[in-house]
């Protein structure tokens, strides 16, 4: 798509154009007035790119940002995401989490099978929490492309066993699925997040559950289900079409009274996308912050790593994982769901040193 010249500060911006930041500097030190704080991270950027589905995108600079500050998404771009008060966890936003996953599925397209003795996932789950995950997400439904749906109690008969062996961990748990009654019964048992590939549309009760139980949702975009989602993608614009499926399932779930200060949203990799969507939506994700929610980003393993990887088979994508995992840290993604923890864990904390050492001033003592 090709890139207008910068336009004059007075230059309209239209209410059906979209925001998305760029032109990420190391600092902001010497920049007042020239930068902004993304999402009150770590993160400063110089540049607004200006999306729109009828004109050539443009660049504006921050400094000239001129009508951009009356634009719906511009406060949401730069607002601190609040933390989330979950029993005796609290999940914080300022700096990226991992979220570590933890399949109780036999056929799921990497660890299907691995987890198949509730006290081995539970030790699994522990493992992991001890290697830096903050999150442990817990589902008993493949949603592979391709896989069969899974009847209700025979996922609530997965996950159940795990979750009661996790009940006094005080560890924060996810439950990964799109049915309300896997939700409810989950939920009874400890989990603090609902976390539904769907966005809350597979089941017309998860809404209210969701409402009723005050607990935090992700919400992921997914076009077609997973038997189907796969056979023909296709997109008008794919960062906007997205952009705007996330924006009206926030609102819906917000006018279901859930607020949007307890809403992650996930753009969803490999979920109805080819590989050139994937690598759309990967190089466009800062877009997603004008949604005013935390984002997620889940490609850990995922086929298209392998599509660009000489046909990689899933147990040697680590590398492609953890190059999708420093392409979100470079755009704000305060949230990342993978298989391999504690390699992203520590991909985390290398870039974490690497801006403490930007933010630091001249001369502070080195780590």
């Amino acid at each position: 798509m090709p890139i207008a010249a910068a336009p004059l500060p007075t230059d309209p911006v239209t209410q059906d154009s979209y925001l998305r930041p760029t032109g990420f500097v190391d600092a902001p030190f010497g920049f007042d007035g020239l930068v902004a704080r993304l999402a009150g991270g770590a993160l400063w950027f110089s540049q607004v790119e200006i999306l729109s589905r009828n004109e050539p995108a443009r660049l504006v600079p921050v400094a000239e940002l001129g009508a951009l500050q009356d634009h719906p998404d511009w406060g949401r771009i730069t607002a601190p995401r609040p933390p989330l008060s979950l029993g005796p966890r609290t999940l914080r936003f300022e700096e990226p989490q991992i979220m570590g996953i933890l399949n109780m599925t036999p056929d799921s397209f990497s660890d299907g099978g691995a987890h198949a003795d509730p006290a081995a996932a539970a030790g699994a789950a522990f493992d992991m929490a001890a290697a830096g995950a903050a999150i442990i997400d817990i589902g008993g439904e493949s949603t592979r492309p391709g896989a069969e749906p899974v009847w209700e109690q025979d996922e609530i008969d997965r996950v159940a066993p795990v979750l009661d062996h996790l009940a006094h961990a005080e560890m924060l748990i996810s439950i990964d699925t799109r049915k309300a009654s896997v939700m409810q019964d989950a939920l009874s048992r400890g989990a603090r997040i609902v976390n539904d590939i769907s966005g809350l549309t597979h089941d017309d009760r998860s809404l209210g559950v969701v409402a009723d139980s005050g607990a935090p949702v992700i919400i992921m975009h997914a076009q077609g289900d997973p038997r189907t989602m796969q056979n023909t993608p296709r997109y008008d614009h794919t960062l906007l079409d997205i952009y705007d499926w996330l924006s009206e399932r926030i609102a819906i779930a917000e006018a279901a009274g859930i607020p949007r200060a307890r809403i992650i949203a996930d753009p969803g990799i490999g979920f109805g996308k080819t590989v050139r969507h994937n690598l759309e939506l990967l190089n466009g994700l800062a877009l997603f912050h004008g949604l005013g929610v935390p984002l997620l980003l889940g490609a850990s393993r995922k086929r298209f790593i392998g599509a660009l990887a000489g046909e990689a088979p899933v147990e040697q994508r680590l590398g492609g994982s953890l190059a999708i995992v420093s392409a979100g840290l470079a755009q704000g993604i305060q949230l990342f769901r993978v298989h391999d923890v504690p390699e992203s864990v520590q991909a985390v904390r290398v870039w974490r040193g690497l801006r403490d050492a930007a933010l630091s001033p001249p001369g502070s003592p080195h780590v």
